[in-house]
């Protein structure tokens, strides 16, 4: 056993279930389960914390799936960040690993588990040295340097939960942890932005003594033409106009499929047909370059206020004048060249505004950026979670089936499978990503690829549910999908 394996063998883990296949209402209950201890988590404030300087990210924290100033600051940021790196290594051949293996699965999942662990560390120290969650004054019997390294350790523990929480989920529960908490809080910020009467959860519902502006998009639309307001109202029901659009696209583009004709080689006249959907990689190319754009405009914004006005990081951060103003937080909207990575409201730009030409570079920039990105993380996925036509010839082959007309071989089967998956793992991730950008600059509801992401995970969830019910009541089912 080498010292990898040793330091795999003693990490702390989720045992996954003693039997082969958990009943569905066994699935559903530890879904709900993790559910509640997600909400809950986002609902405990850090002991010690004073200023929030993360506080003004919320379009951040919904795609990490955090909740800033709580035990939820970090989000699924870590593990996403570390199953980015991770895939690009493997993907680059800097580490390789045998992915259609138990043996090089293990690993794998043991080297994401540590790189996991690692970026929980570091992120928690990046977020409370750099000032971005700062130590309250009003604990005057302790130091600032204790202070500090109680919120890390605060920090460090919601990650730990987090982590296994997502572990739970993927074993016991159904589909992915990261992608339920996505759906989730996004969910919720759709329902509060759409419905809010405030910007403020005490102020959520109508009240006589309300005095300030209407928030929900719903409200604000019947507030702005009562008070003859039309680019407000113009605004308001575009946004809600353009959320239903992204959702009805959404979900027409991940219903389609193609379909490939198998037989039993025994049996003749019985077969099925394998489905491969059009989006073939669903919603995780989009949800690592999302999440990875929103690590990258945080981590500079946290180095701007760290650094000052003068360092090179501001270069990045802040280049409307080629230098930027000392202030840190102050401004909270991205400029300079991390601007590109927060695509613009076009939509709203032009009913304001006018057509303007940078607005439209930079627009049709972050589209670019959205495609390439999840072609790329696309290529990486189907590699490492065993997408790939190898992969799925293998599974056709060991559950008795072929291709009709051709004989039974497992080359002839993977030859005629890449046919497909090729052009479906870059046409799927292209649409995806087109889908995403322009969500998020017609101004859709949670920056339009959070509305996107919440379809798509939804819809999974939706196909991984009703499959489970499926192999619950037909026992033949279960059998063919050795399960």
């Amino acid at each position: 056993m080498s010292w990898f394996d040793n330091i795999v063998s003693i990490l702390p883990g989720v045992a996954p279930p003693k039997q082969k296949r958990l009943p569905f209402k066994e699935k559903i209950k530890w879904t709900i389960i993790i559910l509640v201890f997600f909400f809950a988590l986002g609902n405990v404030p850090l002991f010690g914390l004073g200023e929030n300087g993360l506080q003004q990210f919320e379009y951040l924290s919904i795609i990490l799936g955090a909740s800033f100033g709580s035990l939820l600051s970090l989000g699924i940021g870590p593990i996403v960040t570390g199953s980015i790196i991770l895939q690009l290594l493997n993907g680059a051949g800097i580490i390789k690993m045998d992915l259609t293996t138990p043996e090089g699965k293990k690993k794998f999942e043991g080297l994401q588990k540590i790189m996991a662990i690692s970026f929980i560390i570091v992120e928690s120290f990046i977020f409370v040295l750099l000032g971005g969650l700062a130590p309250s004054a009003a604990f005057i019997g302790l130091a600032r340097t204790k202070l500090q390294f109680i919120l890390v350790f605060q920090l460090f523990l919601g990650g730990i939960i987090v982590m296994f929480m997502d572990e739970i989920s993927s074993k016991w529960g159904i589909g992915s942890g990261i992608s339920l908490f996505i759906a989730a809080g996004i969910s919720k910020q759709i329902f509060i932005q759409l419905f809010s009467f405030s910007d403020t959860l005490g102020n959520l519902f109508w009240s006589a003594n309300f005095q300030g502006p209407v928030v929900g998009k719903f409200w604000a639309f019947f507030s702005s033409l009562f008070s003859g307001d039309i680019p407000g109202a113009g605004i308001a029901i575009s946004t809600i106009i353009a959320t239903a659009l992204v959702f009805a696209i959404a979900t027409y583009a991940q219903a389609m499929k193609i379909e490939i004709p198998l037989s039993f080689g025994r049996v003749r006249g019985h077969g099925i047909r394998w489905p491969l959907n059009f989006i073939y990689t669903s919603n995780m190319p989009v949800i690592l370059v999302a999440s990875l754009f929103a690590t990258l405009q945080l981590w500079t914004r946290l180095m701007q206020n760290w650094l000052g006005g003068g360092s090179p990081i501001c270069w990045i951060g802040d280049v409307t004048k080629w230098y930027c103003f000392p202030g840190g937080f102050q401004g909270g909207t991205p400029v300079g060249l991390v601007s590109v990575l927060n695509g613009p409201n076009l939509l709203q730009s032009i009913i304001t505004t006018g057509f303007s030409a940078q607005i439209f570079l930079q627009s049709l920039f972050y589209v670019l950026l959205m495609i390439g990105g999840s072609v790329l993380f696309s290529i990486f996925w189907v590699q490492t979670s065993g997408m790939d036509a190898e992969s799925q010839a293998k599974q056709i082959m060991s559950s008795g089936l072929q291709i009709p007309g051709f004989r039974k071989d497992k080359r002839i089967v993977e030859r005629i499978l890449q046919r497909y998956i090729g052009p479906l793992t870059i046409m799927g991730a292209m649409t995806v990503g087109f889908l995403a950008a322009i969500a998020d600059l017609t101004g859709a509801l949670s920056r339009g690829t959070g509305i996107l992401l919440t379809v798509m995970i939804i819809y999974k969830f939706y196909e991984d549910i009703a499959r489970e019910h499926l192999m619950d009541l037909n026992p033949m089912v279960r059998k063919f999908m050795g399960k």
